[in-house]
């Protein structure tokens, strides 16, 4: 299997796993989208060198995957490559900041030190929230719940046709791919010279697919904004769970 076909079986595996009849998946995506916004702006509203609130807001994510029954070794698989890409950002503070914070014989823990290690935390914590919030809702009621909170509707169709065409997408890139390979035995990969047409190509077919899609959408009566799923009411463990999150997340801002 390449790695197309297991990118296309890691978003089906995703999706089955947000329709699944689990405790968390079951609770309003509402309430989960306003505290997923809510731990994300209070996490990254901590101070450089704070590392000890940082950490305390890992409780968040390790909660939920205990109450989900989320596998952390599979998580990590799925979400290793975001996770160096995000520690790379702050790889050049311990070279820029110099101010010394802790001394410990020969040897000073430095501003930049500390705060690599406070944006690498923060960082790690923002993709595993937003992968938990992909994993318990699926992106229907989330589109759902964007427009509850007045997200232009333009937006959320984008989003969600984005999300829904994703596996097309990879499929056409895996049949162009699969016909280069037959055309090319025993060659690994694409040879570079072919990148600029194989690349044009892609473009020309999603152009095509895209005006066969929307005239579709167009004789089905879409008017800018469609949804497929009937909205969930929010209970009232949906309002606990909220207001629950919110208030633990402030008093550990507060502290």
């Amino acid at each position: 299997m390449n790695h197309i076909s297991k990118a296309i079986d890691q978003l089906h595996a995703v999706d089955n796993e947000a329709r699944s009849d689990g405790w968390l998946q079951c609770l309003h995506p509402l309430a989960k989208l306003v505290v997923t916004i809510v731990y994300l702006v209070v996490l990254v509203s901590f101070p450089k060198y704070q590392v000890a609130g940082v950490l305390l807001m890992a409780v968040y994510p390790i909660t939920l995957c205990i109450l989900g029954d989320v596998s952390v070794s599979l998580m990590w698989r799925r979400i290793w490559i975001v996770l160096l890409l995000v520690c790379f950002v702050g790889l050049f503070n311990p070279f820029i900041d110099h101010t010394p914070l802790i001394r410990i014989g020969s040897f000073t823990l430095t501003g930049g030190m500390v705060s690599f290690f406070t944006l690498m935390i923060k960082g790690c914590l923002a993709v595993m929230a937003a992968y938990l919030l992909m994993l318990t809702a699926t992106m229907e009621t989330l589109c759902h719940a964007l427009r509850k909170i007045y997200v232009p509707a333009v937006l959320v169709t984008v989003l969600m046709l984005i999300y829904r065409y994703l596996i097309v997408f990879l499929h056409e890139v895996e049949h162009m791919t699969q016909a280069y390979a037959l055309r090319a035995p025993g060659q690994r990969g694409l040879n570079i010279k072919v990148w600029g047409s194989m690349i044009g190509q892609l473009l020309l077919r999603s152009i095509d697919r895209a005006e066969t899609v929307y005239g579709s959408m167009t004789l089905r009566g879409f008017q800018g904004e469609f949804f497929t799923e009937r909205p969930q009411r929010i209970s009232h463990i949906d309002w606990l769970y909220t207001y629950g999150w919110i208030a633990f997340f402030l008093i550990l801002r507060l502290l």
